[in-house]
């Protein structure tokens, strides 16, 4: 079978300013996604029928500035290809030239950042390339719409930047965990074609302890399906990620969780395209 989806583990954590660790999270990821049900019951469908294929791990090169380069350059290869991409990170710095290939490739695109974090600083500890500057990259520099979900950490210089007139809403967590009557909305700000971008520490330590900055009062497990569910069902996701996971020796449940996020993310992407079980 032809894989339609590529999972691409992206193993780096060249500028973590905190806690240790997502240079391993990717590979933790595909190791735990070996002891999921392939059933997905939401869309009763099975979707690794759609052909999924994990590519060989992308390990760090030697400057920031090089990694994203050959990150950038090797990810667009596959896009062109016409495959949905998946990345798995690593830190979060890594999705900005994924998605810069993404925007290349589509129309209309705008980014979905489920997030604790702005991550609208210009640079950080004196690279641009940093995991806290991701989306300065997405909506300064490349100027792609987006709408971030989660939020309940930012700088003050972020915070005036906000006033600049970015073209980013955002959805603080402060206003939306436990709740889902926000979810509409927050889609309806996004173009047809969207990227989604997951960093894991958007949701509750509570569930994700292991992450590189985590932060009180995040998304729930239900809210956060049900955000990607619909997010499936109003527009077209022609690529993600999620990253930020830290992987702590004997301590497996959260890579599950990530794993089993990216699989449910997937069955609602690829819902049409899937076999039904008992339907």
């Amino acid at each position: 079978m032809t894989p339609a989806c590529l999972i691409l583990p992206v193993s780096y954590e060249g500028t973590v300013s905190y806690g240790t660790g997502t240079g391993a999270g990717a590979m933790a990821i595909v190791d735990a996604s070996r002891n999921m049900e392939l059933y997905e019951e939401e869309t009763d469908a099975e979707v690794y029928k759609i052909g999924i294929h994990t590519l060989p791990e992308f390990t760090a090169r030697e400057t920031p500035a090089e990694m994203m380069s050959d990150l950038y350059g090797y990810s667009k290869r596959m896009i062109e290809a016409g495959k949905f991409l998946c990345m798995l990170g690593g830190e979060h710095s890594v999705s900005a030239p994924i998605i810069q290939a993404h925007n290349e490739k589509y129309d209309n695109l705008s980014v979905l950042q489920i997030d604790a974090h702005a991550d609208l600083r210009d640079e950080y500890d004196g690279t641009p390339h940093s995991h806290a500057s991701i989306m300065a990259r997405v909506v300064k520099d490349m100027r792609i719409p987006s709408v971030q979900v989660g939020i309940r950490s930012i700088s003050g210089d972020e915070a005036r930047s906000l006033k600049e007139g970015l073209p980013t809403k955002i959805f603080w967590a402060r206003d939306i965990a436990g709740k889902t009557d926000w979810i509409d909305e927050a889609i309806d700000g996004l173009t047809e074609n969207v990227y989604l971008t997951i960093d894991i520490d958007g949701l509750d330590p509570s569930i994700v302890p292991t992450t590189g900055t985590p932060e009180p009062g995040g998304l729930g497990w239900y809210e956060t399906l049900t955000l990607i569910r619909k997010l499936a069902e109003k527009k077209r996701v022609v690529g993600m990620d999620l990253v930020e996971y830290s992987y702590f020796e004997n301590y497996d449940s959260p890579a599950f969780l990530c794993s089993k996020l990216v699989y449910k993310s997937l069955a609602y992407i690829f819902n049409k395209e899937t076999p039904k079980i008992s339907g």
